[in-house]
């Protein structure tokens, strides 16, 4: 079990591990040669030239100015005093509230941690229970609850406390909400017109014999919404056409490096060798060799975008519906379409670069089906796990070491080595076994089908935190408390064991420590690093980048991660909400991560199983009220704060639309929408050839004349002829025929 000592180690290594990587960040990122790393957007955006360009050969790579080297942490405080209106400029508001969060902990744990070590800490530290006990614990347990003695009166301490933790951050959380919400619809209310402003998302479009379904989309958009449908573009099965354009993508680059290449030494054709990977075989001309193979790549995709277009089976029963007003799209996106809810679904559609293409073939039937599928994949993943967790808890325990490796025991026994195995292993190996998961977790929800990013992303993180809860938080507090007291499990009797398991699931908090110490002291650090864009780009730069746009696409500016950062700081609040009142020694080194407001009411059923397995009797069930009155307030916010932010207000809507109209009457807001919302393999297309997509996207067939009821109340006529909503007589002169 780790000690004082150990757990001193281990947060030595990871602070000086954090202060490296800042020391290497400071110095990396005045470096000319990293400079399209750290500063990306400015590239991106055209405020920022490369340093390469110009000076003497070396300062194109080392940055020779030794007077930048001793104003290396100047950056903090210039990223301290950013406003965040200013933030919210630069990077959207998505980011500046993910910062709150950080904030938002401070802000719930510092008072938590003041009142846990001048109350319970005390509390805890004044009794010897667990020198009588005969369990396995060390020094930093006797600050924990486990410390009191059964039914001692000092229970109510930890109730008392345990209800001011509670309230106080329900309170702080409900301010936060006030913000927040306030925050976003101030920004919808000031962000310029965007696209998604204005369009749908129609799923599940039924079949009809006599329409195709752009025709039916038209017809049933023009009867339900006669005064603000505008326009509307259909889903292709565009999957095959975007992998040609792809490949033609990669071999332009490869036809651009040689050309370059042959440009620059005129008097010698660069030659390709045909053999494995360009280093044997027969040699040919690499420009007449690229040259003609983009050729009949471009054959294949004006092919194959002339089947797409032309075959109704590419076309999905789905649609981007545009509408006249923000107000009209508002109505549509919120509110239920036909009588039967299983078809004309309705939901906003994402913003163009926000919409995930592949997904959006996948017919609707199947959704359901492979949704399934990766339910019961995700429950084998996340109970399989344990496995894992287990081997991560015997590291932590020196005993099952030794046993199972003897010969190892006179290594173990060295003080400096036993304080690293158990005061930072146990967090890296953990760490090591997590490293793969988000990016399993992401194939998971691509395959689920998922039609934006962000949605992915949201699926990601949610099963993220789940898999976290129950493997990291439960499955380490069970095999943990299995390894630690093993033998008094085998020498006690049945009846002892609760009691057992109570006592011990306090002294797990010396194995988070060490987690959080290595996840979160470092892991922060290193991030900040920006290690592997680093390692990307210089690999690519230095292989793959043929030319200029190479070098672009080689630049990543990087995301805050919200599929992992968001379940991790989940899993921080929730260990200092649970902690707090069993083993405050843990809130320290958790008081810089904060989390969001669902995590609140899941630790009250932890605590409450604790206290009652110390035989706290009187106060048990005080402590039933605590869960059931944060569920009350998880449940109220849920309804007060959540509808800010997945609907659209029709008075903000209407609003906005009133300016727009005010200030730019003649916007010709069909032009904006036009290209929204096409594939973006059909955007890619040679300028030459695009007005022609167009024309034949445009160029629909005619509607078949039909006798439904629905078409004679059509108000507006169609864009597909004057024969699309024809009176009754005249299809039935049309029918005689």
């Amino acid at each position: 079990m780790a000690t004082l000592s150990d757990i001193g180690v281990a947060a030595a290594i990871n602070i000086l591990s954090a202060f490296a990587f800042f020391l290497a960040f400071a110095i990396l990122r005045i470096q000319p040669l990293n400079d399209r790393v750290y500063f990306p957007k400015w590239y991106l955006k055209g405020l920022r030239c490369s340093p390469l360009a110009n000076g003497a050969f070396v300062s194109k790579f080392v940055n020779l100015d030794f007077r930048s080297y001793a104003r290396f942490l100047n950056w903090m405080p210039a990223a301290l005093q950013m406003p965040e209106p200013e933030l919210i400029d630069h990077a959207g508001l998505d980011s500046a509230v993910y910062l709150r969060i950080y904030l938002l902990g401070l802000k719930i744990f510092v008072p938590i941690a003041f009142l846990a070590f001048t109350i319970m800490v005390p509390v805890n530290w004044t009794n010897n229970t667990l020198e009588h006990s005969g369990l396995t614990f060390s020094d930093i347990d006797k600050l924990s609850i486990s410390n009191i003695p059964n039914g001692s009166l000092r229970f109510w301490t930890h109730l008392i406390m345990a209800y001011a933790f509670t309230f106080w951050t329900c309170y702080v959380l409900k301010r936060e909400y006030e913000i927040v919400a306030s925050m976003r619809l101030h920004f919808l209310a000031s962000e310029q017109r965007r696209p998604d402003q204005f369009t749908v998302l129609v799923k599940n479009v039924p079949p009809d014999p006599d329409e195709s379904i752009s025709e039916l989309v038209e017809h049933f958009f023009l009867v339900n919404h006669p005064e603000h449908y505008l326009s509307h573009q259909v889903v292709y099965n565009a999957n095959k056409l975007s992998e040609l354009v792809n490949e033609k993508k990669k071999i332009q680059n490869w036809l651009d490096y040689y050309q370059n290449k042959y440009e620059r030494n005129p008097s010698k054709r660069p030659l390709l060798k045909m053999g494995f990977l360009g280093l044997w075989g027969e040699s040919v001309d690499a420009v007449d060799f690229y040259t003609a193979k983009t050729e009949r790549l471009s054959r294949d995709i004006s092919l194959e975008r002339e089947k797409i277009t032309s075959n109704p089976k590419s076309i999905m029963a789905a649609a981007f519906v545009s509408f006249k007003t923000r107000w009209g799209a508002a109505v549509c996106a919120q509110t239920q379409q036909c009588r039967n809810p299983t078809i004309w679904l309705t939901e906003w559609a994402p913003e163009p670069r926000d919409v995930y293409w592949e997904n959006l073939s996948i017919p609707f039937v199947f959704l359901t089906i492979r949704r399934l599928i990766v339910a019961v994949a995700f429950f084998f993943l996340t109970f399989f796990f344990v496995i894992p967790i287990a081997i991560v808890q015997s590291l932590a325990n020196i005993e099952s070491i030794e046993k199972a490796l003897p010969f190892l025991k006179p290594i173990i026994e060295v003080k400096v080595i036993k304080s690293f195995i158990q005061g930072f292993l146990p967090g890296i190996a953990l760490k090591i076994f997590l490293l793969f998961l988000p990016t399993i977790l992401m194939i998971m929800s691509k395959f689920e089908g998922f039609i934006s990013l962000s949605a992915l992303e949201r699926r990601s993180a949610s099963r993220y935190y789940f898999f976290q809860f129950i493997n990291v938080f439960l499955g380490s507090i069970i095999t943990g408390t299995a390894f630690q007291q093993l033998n008094n499990f085998i020498h006690q009797s049945t009846n002892e064991i609760p009691k057992t398991i109570g006592a011990s699931i306090p002294m797990k908090a010396t194995f988070f420590i060490t987690y959080i110490m290595v996840d979160g002291w470092a892991g922060v650090a290193a991030e900040i690093l920006r290690l592997k864009p680093l390692i990307i780009y210089h690999l690519k730069n230095f292989f793959l980048v043929k030319t200029e746009k190479d070098r672009e696409e080689a630049m990543d500016p990087g995301t805050i991660g919200f599929n992992t950062g968001e379940p991790q700081i989940q899993l921080y609040f929730l260990l200092g909400l649970v902690y707090a009142i069993v083993t405050p020694i843990l809130l320290p080194f958790i008081i810089v991560f904060f989390a969001l407001a669902f995590v609140v009411f899941r630790h009250q059923l932890l605590l409450m199983g604790l206290l009652s397995t110390k035989e706290a009797a009187s106060s048990t069930p005080l402590l039933i009220t605590l869960p059931v009155l944060t569920i009350w307030f998880h449940r109220f916010c849920k309804g007060r704060y959540e509808p800010a932010f997945v609907r659209n207000p029709l008075q903000e809507a209407m609003m906005k639309d009133t300016l727009e109209r005010a200030r730019e009457p003649n916007l010709n807001l069909k032009g904006f929408l036009q290209n929204a919302y096409i594939h973006p393999v059909f955007k890619s297309a040679d300028d030459d050839k695009i007005d022609v997509v167009m024309e034949e996207w445009e160029e629909e067939p005619s509607l078949i004349a039909t006798k439904r009821t629905s078409k004679r109340s059509t108000p507006l006529s169609s864009k597909h002829g004057r024969s699309s909503f024809s009176s009754p007589e005249a299809n039935k002169e049309r029918s005689k025929t």
